[in-house]
């Protein structure tokens, strides 16, 4: 790889913090920028990691000519439009999931990258954990046979989470759940049909207009002979969290732990054997291998995402290396502008069926 370094600057520094180091570390970047809203934990980030580069203000730090990509880690609904004016302004973009809450923002954010001939790049955790990994290895050796059906599921209890998130609809952050499943075939959504179940209480319904504890949808895979069945809940539905995915090959399935720390199945046929799931650090350059482990961030700092979420499966780093790779070999990172919007856009539409009471809903095309 070049010995090119790119000047990153990371927004937001909750769940953003967890990517300094890895910056701080990996052969082609430089941490050079840190942006928050508050003084006190902008300086308090700062020093504790050694960044010098400060900015309170998102549009001030964009104009910086020597910051060559940013990586948003802002609030849903800043997302779409930091995304934006980051690409207008002529720097390439990563951002954290969802890409936007709606079609419109989507196609903003589709329409400035090619504009600008910048990356953009929804960090979507679920496409590079060593589950994720390794269900594709298993693709990519011929050991699944031929797809026949997938199924992702992510059940996670946000009460306590800041304001923004409470009421939201299920499908409006669903990536998790869908970004596998059209990664593992390297597709896109073409329609979906969704359902909503349940009912969360009245104070959060008011947020949002959206009364379901559970939507579950169905969808179809754009130019392929598949379907895919998603099911989400944040509200008012007893589970431990889970962010899963199954796959049903002719050959060979995958089944995701039901339970955190059990180990998952395959079914070779009809012969069912629980697996151990390898690490992939390997797949990374030498001085961010270590960051695929769990206890690189220490507890009292670590995100409630990351620790929720078991660590993200060790994806942080492969994220971080895929972004980074992509701008400095030019190319389209994976996924790309356009599957970052049809994998967001998918939860959309399928919210809006569940509104429609279960009717059919296009996606749109945004190659077009």
């Amino acid at each position: 790889m070049s010995d090119k370094k790119l000047n990153i600057a990371i927004v937001g520094l909750g769940f953003g913090a967890e990517f300094i180091p890895i910056y701080q570390n990996h052969p082609n970047t430089n941490m050079y920028a840190i942006c928050q809203r508050s003084e006190d934990k902008l300086g308090e980030i700062g020093n504790r990691y050694g960044v010098a580069k400060r900015y309170s203000s998102f549009e001030r730090l964009i104009e910086d000519p020597d910051v060559d990509a940013v990586h948003i880690n802002s609030p849903i609904h800043l997302h779409a439009p930091q995304s934006v004016a980051a690409l207008k302004a002529g720097k390439h973009v990563a951002c954290t999931v969802p890409a936007a809450t709606s079609a419109a923002d989507c196609r903003k954010i589709v329409d400035a990258a090619n504009e600008a001939g910048r990356n953009y790049m929804m960090m979507e955790t679920a496409i590079y954990t060593r589950e994720f990994l390794f269900v594709r290895e298993l693709r990519d050796t011929g050991r699944l046979g031929r797809i026949q059906f997938m199924r992702g599921c992510h059940q996670q209890e946000m009460a306590g989470w800041p304001g923004y998130w409470e009421g939201l609809p299920p499908m409006h952050y669903a990536t998790h759940a869908v970004s596998p499943c059209l990664a593992l075939v390297r597709g896109e959504a073409e329609h979906v049909a969704c359902f909503g179940s349940g009912r969360i209480e009245d104070r959060l319904i008011g947020k949002y207009g959206s009364p379901f504890a559970v939507e579950s949808a169905l969808f179809k895979v754009r130019n392929q002979q598949l379907a895919f069945e998603v099911t989400r809940s944040l509200f008012e539905t007893a589970r431990q969290y889970i962010e899963s995915l199954d796959v049903y090959g002719d050959k060979t399935a995958f089944e995701w732990t039901l339970i955190e720390n059990e180990q998952p199945v395959i079914h070779v046929g009809e012969k069912p054997e629980r697996v151990t799931i390898p690490d992939y650090a390997h797949l990374l350059p030498k001085p961010i291998q270590r960051f695929t482990t769990k206890g690189v961030y220490d507890d009292e700092h670590a995100h409630l995402s990351f620790t929720q979420g078991g660590g993200h499966g060790g994806s942080h780093p492969h994220l971080v290396h895929e972004f980074v790779s992509s701008i400095i070999e030019n190319r389209p990172s994976f996924p790309d502008v356009y599957q970052s919007v049809n994998w967001t856009c998918a939860g959309i539409c399928a919210h809006e069926s569940a509104m429609q009471g279960g009717e059919i809903v296009k996606l749109p095309d945004f190659r077009r």
